[in-house]
C-alpha cells in the first residue's frame, strides 16, 4: 500500500513537472515568435523594408546603436512613425482582447463567451458613432472619438452592472443576460445615429470602425493601453489564476474553498469592462479574438488559468499582428478592416467547436 502510494505521488510530482515545462516551453517559443512577428510585420506593406534594417532603426532609436545611418529618413519615418506603433497596438490589442476572454469566459462559466457579450463594445461604438456623426466630445481634440468610445463603454459597463445587481447577488446568468440586453439596446441606438445623420461618408466612416482598425496607433497612446493591458489585465488575471479556476467550476466550489464569488466576481467585471473599454476605444470591434484564442491556449497548456492566461496573451497578440498584415497587403493600397479578417478566421472554427460540444 505504502509502496503504491508513493510510486502515485512520484507520478504526480513528474505530471507536474512535465506539464510546467511544456508551459515554459510554449511561453518561450511563442515569445521568440511574437518578437519575428514583430519585425516582419513592420517590415511589410506598399513599401517593404527588410528586417535587418527595421532591427538597426529600431535599435537606433531606441538606444543609439548602430552609430552609423544606413537607411533612408523615409524609411525611418515609415518604420518609427507608422507601422511599429500600429505593430505594438496590435500584439496589446490582441492579447487583451485574449485575456478578457479567458476571464468572461471562466466568469460567466459559458465556453462561447467573449468580451463583448457584456455589451461593452456596443456602448463604445455609440460613444464613436456619436462622435464621427454629431461631433461629440469635440472638446478631447484629437482624442475625441478614442475619449467618446471609452466613456460610452464605461456607461454600458456601469449600465450592465446596476441591471445584475437589481436583483442582489451578481451571478453569472445576470451578468450574461443584462450584457446581451444591454448590447442590443445600444446596437439599435448606434443604429438609429447612423440612420439620423443622413452623412452617407459619416456612415461609411461609422462602419470602419466598427469594423476595427488599427490606423489610429499613436505612440502617445500606447503607454496608457500598455499600462493597462499588461498590468492591470495580464499580470492581475495571472496572480488570481487559483480563484478564476475555483470561480469556473461554480459558485458552491468557490465558497467551500474561501473565495466569494459575488466579489471577485465584480472585481472581474472591473477589470474587463475597462480593458475592453479601451481596446474598443483605441482600435474599434475586433471579434472572434477573445472567444478563440481561450480555446487554443487551454488545448496547448490545459486548464489552470495560471497559464492559460499569459499563453493567450502571446497567442492573442501573435494572431492579431498577422490579421493586419493581412487587412494591409491583401487589396493594397486599400485597408481591409481588420474585424473582416478575424471573423474570417475566427468563424470556422466556431463552427468547429460547436459540433464537438454537440457530439461530447
Amino acid at each position: 500500500m505504502s509502496t503504491a502510494l508513493a510510486a502515485s505521488g512520484d507520478g504526480d510530482v513528474l505530471g507536474v513537472g512535465i506539464r510546467r515545462r511544456r508551459t515554459v516551453s510554449w511561453l518561450a517559443g511563442l515569445a521568440a515568435g511574437l518578437l519575428v512577428t514583430g519585425v516582419v510585420a513592420v517590415g511589410t506593406g506598399a513599401i517593404g523594408i527588410d528586417p535587418g534594417t527595421v532591427a538597426r532603426i529600431v535599435g537606433h532609436r531606441l538606444v543609439g546603436l548602430p552609430g552609423e545611418v544606413t537607411w533612408t529618413p523615409a524609411q525611418e519615418a515609415i518604420v518609427w512613425q507608422v507601422r511599429l506603433p500600429r505593430v505594438l497596438l496590435g500584439m496589446l490589442v490582441g492579447a487583451g482582447l485574449a485575456v478578457c476572454g479567458v476571464a468572461l469566459q471562466a466568469m460567466v462559466r459559458n465556453v462561447l463567451a467573449d468580451p463583448y457579450l457584456l455589451g461593452i463594445n456596443s456602448g463604445a461604438s455609440s460613444g464613436a458613432a456619436a462622435a464621427i456623426l454629431f461631433g461629440v466630445g469635440a472638446g478631447f481634440g484629437q482624442y475625441a472619438l478614442s475619449g467618446s468610445a471609452f466613456l460610452g463603454a464605461l456607461a454600458a459597463s456601469l449600465l450592465v452592472f446596476v441591471i445584475a445587481r437589481s436583483g442582489g447577488r451578481v451571478t453569472s446568468i445576470r451578468l450574461l443576460l443584462a450584457g446581451v440586453a444591454v448590447g442590443y439596446a445600444l446596437y439599435a441606438a448606434t443604429s438609429f445615429l447612423i440612420f439620423a445623420s443622413g452623412s452617407a461618408e459619416g456612415a461609411r466612416s461609422v462602419m470602419f470602425w466598427l469594423l476595427g482598425s488599427l490606423g489610429l496607433a499613436r505612440w502617445d497612446a500606447l503607454l496608457a493601453v500598455a499600462a493597462l493591458v499588461i498590468g492591470g489585465t495580464v499580470l492581475y488575471l495571472t496572480v488570481a489564476g487559483r480563484r478564476l479556476d475555483v470561480l469556473a467550476v461554480g459558485d458552491e466550489t468557490a465558497h467551500t474553498l474561501g473565495v466569494s464569488p459575488d466579489r471577485f466576481r465584480l472585481r472581474l467585471l472591473v477589470v474587463v469592462s475597462l480593458c475592453v473599454g479601451v481596446l474598443v476605444s483605441a482600435a474599434g470591434s475586433i471579434g472572434f479574438v477573445g472567444l478563440v484564442v481561450p480555446h487554443l491556449a487551454r488545448r496547448l497548456v490545459g486548464a489552470p488559468h495560471a497559464r492559460v492566461v499569459p499563453v493567450a496573451a502571446l497567442l492573442g497578440a501573435i494572431l492579431l499582428v498577422w490579421a493586419d498584415v493581412v487587412a494591409r497587403v491583401l487589396l493594397a493600397p486599400q485597408e481591409i478592416p481588420i474585424g473582416i479578417i478575424t471573423s474570417l478566421l475566427g468563424a470556422p472554427f466556431l463552427l468547429v467547436l460547436i459540433r464537438r460540444l454537440h457530439s461530447a
